[in-house]
């Protein structure tokens, strides 16, 4: 085997279905990744509820490819599973991060899976505003600079105005994607929903996007349940901007609303909105999609890009490992917004519904993960991350692959390790489903190590920081 990058113009020609054997998308190869261990953020101390403030925890909110097998792994807003104050949903002063792990492959069958691999953690890099943030009632990171001001998960860290006000420290990140230089990342989250990018050797926030008024809630609140019942419009609060895409160009980011905005029927409701942003211009669309499938609505976790058109979102429910149930649902469907109607001025789900887009199933997870030999109660209820990552070669024949990481809430006595499975697919796999469906990539170019001199000044920053405040 030997490993090649995405062809970022790959086309599907009209008689690729009919020439190569089909083969459904399959599942390779499983990893694991310990949660209970410390990430290398260089922090130390424990948060409000007692958890330190290092723990890796959870990592598969969000997964992007950043070239060759280097990925970058997404945390939440840290630690809120166990109860400790409720009206703060549970939060901590948690310094929001990525990090950046290996997954490379290697074609050495395990058992039933003809690839293994061990996830391995290169590096974690936190979150920051060089200009002053909004801590509202809540602590500020001790870690704090007069020129660095961490994002916390912490529900109450904001201020005056509505839920986009970019000066509130709170971030509950979701979505995560690397530019195609490689220099910048960019990530969506649920409190705002931000859209914010990041240099990604620093953590140094570099720009952010503004979103249609209509997608921000008015009235704020650290407890979820209440700011729901205090609005009428605007992103339904934990259920934000679960997913994020970029184009293989790399000059449209999409975000994905996890359930239905407020006035669009709500967590619950049928029509989500998709949103392209020009990472240029900060120009948007939106568009509106169907998540319905049989005779359910399902919220959404993620989204990729295949072109500039096509997407696979992946719907899930919430149950199986960690919820303490039976998973019944996990499926990943593709969409295609070409020629669709732009919703940006259209409000309401029966007004949605008439432009909404249809889908088709891609990827059944659920019985992928049956048939490999997983139980319904081991399949993790939060599959959230997805992300392409290089193609492989097999016998002469190119494959996509396809990695899915799951959100164990930092919980993992109860919801289990980090884990990443892998898929293969091939165009004619897209095409099978749904005709002159095509994959062209991404175009990631080289990208700098994760050990730079940026970074371990910005690291050493932080160390110094924590044992100067320590002191």
């Amino acid at each position: 085997m030997r490993l090649v990058p995405l062809a970022y113009a790959a086309a599907l020609v009209a008689t690729l279905a009919a020439t190569s054997a089909q083969a459904a998308p399959s599942l390779i190869a499983i990893g694991n990744l310990s949660a209970t261990g410390a990430d290398l953020s260089g922090l130390s101390g424990n948060l409000e509820n007692g958890v330190s403030a290092s723990l890796l925890g959870g990592m598969g909110s969000g997964l992007a490819w950043a070239g060759g097998s280097t990925f970058l792994a997404l945390p939440d807003r840290g630690p809120n599973a166990a109860v400790y104050n409720t009206a703060i949903d549970n939060t901590t002063s948690y310094i929001s991060r990525f990090h950046t792990v290996d997954l490379a492959l290697s074609a050495t069958p395990s058992g039933s899976l003809p690839y293994t691999f061990t996830p391995t953690l290169q590096s974690t890099t936190l979150l920051w505003s060089s200009t002053p943030l909004n801590y509202g009632s809540a602590p500020a990171p001790t870690a704090n600079t007069a020129n660095q001001y961490y994002f916390t998960g912490r529900s109450d860290a904001f201020g005056s105005g509505n839920s986009g006000s970019t000066l509130n420290a709170r971030l509950d990140p979701e979505g995560i994607r690397v530019s195609n230089n490689g220099q910048s990342v960019y990530i969506s989250d649920e409190y705002g929903p931000y859209v914010y990018q990041f240099n990604r050797a620093t953590g140094q926030r570099t720009n952010t996007y503004t979103l249609p008024s209509t997608f921000y809630a008015n009235n704020l609140s650290a407890n979820g349940a209440a700011e729901i019942s205090g609005n009428t419009q605007g992103r339904v609060a934990n259920k934000g901007m679960e997913g994020l895409a970029i184009t293989p160009d790399g000059k449209t980011l999409v975000g994905f609303m996890q359930s239905p905005l407020i006035q669009d029927g709500g967590d619950g409701g049928r029509y989500n909105r998709i949103v392209t942003i020009d990472t240029v211009s900060g120009t948007t669309q939106q568009f509106a999609y169907d998540n319905r499938v049989g005779s359910k609505n399902y919220n959404s976790s993620e989204i990729l890009a295949l072109n500039a058109t096509q997407f696979l979102v992946l719907e899930r429910d919430g149950k199986g490992l960690g919820d303490g149930s039976n998973a019944a649902f996990k499926q990943l469907r593709l969409v295609d917004i070409a020629g669709a109607t732009d919703v940006s001025n259209i409000s309401g789900a029966t007004a949605l519904g008439n432009a909404a887009q249809s889908t088709t199933l891609f990827l059944d997870l659920y019985q992928s993960l049956l048939a490999a030999g997983f139980t319904a109660a081991q399949i993790p209820a939060k599959l959230e991350g997805a992300a392409f990552g290089q193609d492989i070669v097999e016998g002469g024949q190119t494959f996509h692959t396809l990695y899915i990481a799951n959100d164990n809430d930092y919980l993992a006595s109860v919801a289990g390790d980090n884990k990443f499975y892998v898929f293969k697919f091939t165009n004619a796999d897209l095409s099978a489903i749904r005709p002159g469906a095509t994959f062209a990539g991404q175009n990631i170019a080289a990208v700098p190590e994760p050990t730079t001199w940026a970074m371990l000044i910005s690291g050493l920053a932080v160390v110094g920081a924590v044992r100067r405040r320590r002191a």
